[in-house]
């Protein structure tokens, strides 16, 4: 049991006493927490954690204590940047299950899904919780609650090897669990009992599904991971029936001779059919990059990242700088002396190539791959290099567009200061907007929305219930999470801009010939559209215009 379930009414008084000094702090900042909490300790003997502040917060305002303050809340919770993009993320892993690649740098940890460590933190997490779907998702939920963030809009982040690999049944039935678990939270009704694998039929999901439409903790995205060569129509139209609506894809490189060398498995040309028929399905396109594979160098990954915005053009990148992990193919290679790292000030050239070239559109999520530096055999340690690569960047004077770097946080905005932004480009298989709001003096990005105008010449990749409609492939509003049907003043999630955003895809696609506009909607983001006019249909939602 978790200490902060000690917290009793004898420490009411000096909790009362923190919060009401965290209140009145000018330019707080997380330094001044530390002295509040040790000006006032607990039982005379340490401090109270942040949980414990917490939690006795929160049973206080059941109480009727007049305390409640947001603005403490906002202070004391913990790493408060978890939330701050508008969504609670939410990473379980599936089980250990073989995978279809034979990449010669995949980690193979078999107590582990292909290609993760144990060491990670998150699969550490999934493992306490024996990789069981619902006590991974409640568990992690009870955490976000404990340290103070809200829990309403969640995006499911299911990660573990090739998604599309392991059989169906177990993908609807992990799919379901974690629903269940955001279904159960709100009630605080955890069922303990690890449920079997078993053969869960569509029709069980659904009902699961239809209740997390209008429940208190909404699943508003849902993300897999897959590989190119694993990505057909039949198998789109299952991950919509889950609910799916980000795919993240290992393309690695757009090199073949690369891709053979490192025994990929699949060709550059599987990797862009692949992200065409993922783009004419609706879905936000995630992919996964490599530098400094085997085989590979400096001059031909500029060139692989520069070649990436004229095939690929994705919403969201991550990019991994190769590491070299005891007992890979590529750790033998390294030992023979066949295959060498980048040099810290090689990689550095790379990484500021690709801040300088990635577009206003995309969203570098993550530059180096969360492993721990005992597991590394050489190369890149820093865990930080993203943060040594743009402070390099910053000094010769560039500046990152990508929106991970242009995200508004927690930065008040007046609306004076909001103006839009516009940016088309063409893919293979659509035209696409990127419609945003930003601020006009700093170009912080408040919310976006992409649409997608798919060619006529395209038919043939789209599913038949998109055929003929535009399709709104992402909405998304930035800020700190507001709870469902809360208003709070002066946030962004609630300046109406995602409406907004909507409206203006709506006169797009009918200036561009479109009767009919659609959303791939997230399970729970269907309440959300149907109060701008749109319809449920078999695997999205339609609207006429």
């Amino acid at each position: 049991m978790k200490e902060y379930s000690k917290i009793t009414k004898s420490h009411y008084k000096s909790i009362k006493n923190i919060i009401n000094e965290v209140e009145k702090s000018v330019d707080f900042n997380p330094h001044d927490l530390r002295k509040i909490l040790r000006k006032y300790p607990r039982d005379n003997n340490g401090i109270f954690s942040r949980d414990q502040i917490i939690t006795a917060y929160k049973l206080m305002i059941s109480q009727g204590l007049k305390i409640q303050n947001k603005v403490v809340l906002d202070r004391i919770k913990m790493k408060p940047t978890r939330t701050i993009s508008g969504v609670a993320p939410l990473t379980v892993l599936t089980k250990p299950y073989p995978c279809p690649g034979k990449c010669i740098y995949c980690p193979n940890d078999v107590r582990m899904p292909k290609s993760y460590l144990s060491s990670e933190p998150g699969a550490q997490r999934a493992a306490r919780n024996l990789f069981d779907p619902y006590l991974q998702t409640y568990n992690r939920l009870l955490a976000f609650n404990n340290t103070g963030h809200n829990t309403d809009k969640v995006e499911l982040i299911v990660l573990g090897g090739t998604w599309s690999f392991y059989p169906k049944d177990y993908r609807i039935w992990f799919i379901k669990r974690c629903l269940e678990a955001m279904n159960d939270f709100q009630i605080n009704d955890r069922r303990d009992k690890l449920e079997k694998e078993h053969n869960v039929i569509w029709e069980e999901l659904k009902a699961v599904q239809k209740v997390n439409e209008k429940t208190k903790v909404r699943n508003v995205g849902m993300v897999i991971e897959t590989r190119p060569d694993y990505i057909t129509k039949e198998e789109l139209i299952d991950l919509r029936k889950l609910g799916v609506t980000k795919i993240q894809i290992g393309i690695q490189s757009l090199n073949d001779k690369i891709l053979g060398a490192n025994l990929r498995g699949h060709s550059v040309k599987e990797s862009i059919e692949a992200v065409n028929l993922i783009r004419s399905a609706g879905f936000k396109i995630h992919i996964h990059w490599m530098p400094n594979l085997y085989k590979s160098n400096v001059k031909i990954d500029k060139e692989d990242y520069v070649r990436i915005w004229k095939y690929i053009m994705p919403d969201e990148m991550k990019i991994y700088p190769t590491s070299i992990i005891k007992n890979t193919e590529l750790y033998k290679l390294f030992n023979s002396g066949k295959y060498s790292p980048y040099s810290y000030e090689e990689l550095l050239d790379v990484l500021i190539l690709c801040f300088s070239k990635t577009p206003r559109y995309c969203r570098l999520t993550r530059i180096v791959r969360d492993i721990p530096a005992q597991d590394i055999v050489a190369g890149n340690k820093h865990s930080n290099f993203r943060q040594i690569a743009e402070n390099a960047f910053t000094k010769d004077g560039g500046r990152c567009n990508c929106i991970r770097c242009r995200e508004i946080k927690t930065d008040k905005v007046l609306k004076e200061d909001i103006e839009t932004e516009e940016i088309i480009y063409k893919t293979p298989t659509s035209k696409e907007f990127f419609i945003s709001f930003k601020t006009k003096q700093l170009d912080k990005i408040l919310g976006f929305l992409r649409l997608s105008l798919p060619y006529k010449k395209s038919i043939k990749l789209i599913p038949d219930e998109l055929k003929y409609s535009a399709v709104i492939r992402e909405v998304h509003v930035y800020g700190q999470v507001v709870g469902i049907g809360d208003k709070a003043e002066g946030k962004v999630q609630h300046l109406g801009l995602g409406k907004k955003l909507i409206i203006r895809a709506e006169e797009i696609s009918k200036k561009n010939g479109f009767e009919q506009i659609a959303v791939i909607s997230a399970i729970g983001t269907s309440e959300y559209y149907k109060k701008s006019g749109f319809k449920k249909g078999e695997l999205y939602m339609h609207k006429t215009i």
